[in-house]
């Protein structure tokens, strides 16, 4: 298999033609066809970039195709925050953690869009503490068994909207996702966590623009995003700022050291996240796949035709121009990660988890280590995929567990243990 590098062609050069429809999924690794990645470290004039100095002005290159082609321009606007502190800081269940829950809310009305984050702290520890931060799909209410959080009316909106209306009462979800949080292992690692149900921010369907923080910057009768302008997932990743912009506020954080976190299409999110947002100082990608860690050149699993079917509310809508034309796009996802650079990330796989890529996350990881090693630093430490349960690690931290599309104990000791090393955490 062939993998150069080059600079990014321009637009211009990138003909777009009828939509195809999409092919079978490929599994076969010989079936991987050769491909060239665009190169992070070379200007779209063809120049390289020479030293650190050169970074900002590169980054904004990629940046900005990303935003045209990917995942949409975020409004430039920041509505008026205003945070309602729902519970103070309480003791949890157990007795090694606090609990606190505040209201985001994104305008001046009440009944205007709003999210709600649950916040967990270390008990008994002085000064602030590093935070994980991370959008969760079920709700608050399925974080943990803890009976004192709060209901979120919002997941039972949004799976009637789909058509699947509950068969059962909202409080049988609590702690329905409790597995992928390991709330008791962050605090005791010194930790916090702060989280909150993405459907709070944008409802995750193709007709729910209306609902969420979109409409906050419609302009003159305007009703969906333009062809260039954030889908689903930019909006998520703008939620997650506004959730940093509280956490700068809280005394018990230091919002210095917050390490975004997601899985699957909120592991994309995460990404994103710290993409846009620089005053995240570490990012973590679990099972994020298609349009997050894995090269889309490789047609691997899930593709671009195949999300932009599934999905096309995620990203903006010029990203419909290229199922089955990854060739096409100017960008590809080692980029997103290097957008990151010379901060932290981590990216997580799966061994049964096929439709992800785990290979295409490990070299996105890989081929995005040059940006850190622009830096003097190393980025991923490896140049071949590690075993099962052998991570490896540098600024750029990688493993694959046995399993499937999940967020488990073993990932969360993985990103533990690197987000101490980083954050100066004993």
């Amino acid at each position: 298999m062939k993998i150069t590098r080059r600079a990014c062609l321009p637009l211009a050069a990138l003909p777009l033609l009828p939509a195809q429809p999409p092919q079978e999924a490929n599994y076969d690794e010989a079936r991987v066809p050769p491909y060239t990645l665009p190169d992070p470290l070379r200007f779209e004039n063809g120049l390289p970039v020479r030293s650190p100095r050169d970074w900002p002005r590169r980054r904004a290159e990629i940046l900005a195709l990303f935003e045209q082609h990917v995942y949409g321009r975020m409004p430039a606007a920041r509505p008026s925050l205003r945070f309602e502190v729902l519970e103070p800081a309480t003791p949890a269940p157990g007795g090694g953690s606090l609990r606190k829950q505040v209201r985001v809310h994104f305008s001046a009305k009440d009944d205007g869009p709003k999210m709600d984050l649950l916040l967990y702290f270390p008990a008994g520890t002085r000064g602030k503490a590093p935070a994980f931060l991370g959008l969760n799909f079920l709700g608050n209410h399925a974080v943990h068994k803890d009976p004192a959080i709060l209901l979120n009316p919002n997941f039972q909106r949004d799976q009637q909207a789909r058509g699947r209306p509950l068969d059962r009462p909202l409080e049988s979800f609590r702690g329905a996702e409790a597995s992928r949080w390991a709330v008791d292992k962050i605090t005791a690692a010194g930790f916090a966590l702060a989280t909150a149900y993405y459907g709070d921010i944008t409802p995750d369907r193709r007709d729910a623009f209306h609902e969420g923080v979109h409409a906050l910057f419609w302009r003159g009768g305007q009703k969906e995003p333009a062809a260039d302008e954030w889908g689903a997932i930019g909006s998520w990743a703008w939620g997650l700022s506004r959730a940093l912009d509280y956490l700068e506020t809280e005394p018990a954080i230091d919002a210095r050291r917050v390490a975004v976190m997601g899985h699957s299409r909120l592991g994309k999110t995460a990404l994103w996240a710290a993409a846009t947002d620089t005053r995240f100082a570490l990012a973590v990608s679990n099972n994020s796949g298609c349009m997050g860690a894995a090269l889309s050149r490789r047609r691997f699993g899930e593709t671009v035709a195949s999300i932009s079917r599934a999905f096309p509310w995620w990203f903006c809508r010029n990203f419909l121009n290229y199922a089955n034309r990854e060739d096409g796009l100017p960008v590809d996802q080692h980029q997103l990660i290097a957008l990151a650079a010379p901060r932290p990330v981590y990216v997580a796989s799966a061994q049964e988890d096929l439709w992800a890529d785990p290979r295409g996350e490990f070299l996105g990881a890989l081929h995005a280590s040059p940006v850190w090693r622009l830096f003097g630093k190393t980025g991923l430490p490896s140049r071949e995929m590690p075993p099962v349960h052998q991570p490896v690690s540098a600024e750029i931290g990688y493993h694959i567990r046995a399993g499937k599309h999940d967020v488990t104990d073993y990932d969360w000791e993985q990103f533990l243990a690197f987000a101490s090393r980083h954050f100066g955490v004993k």
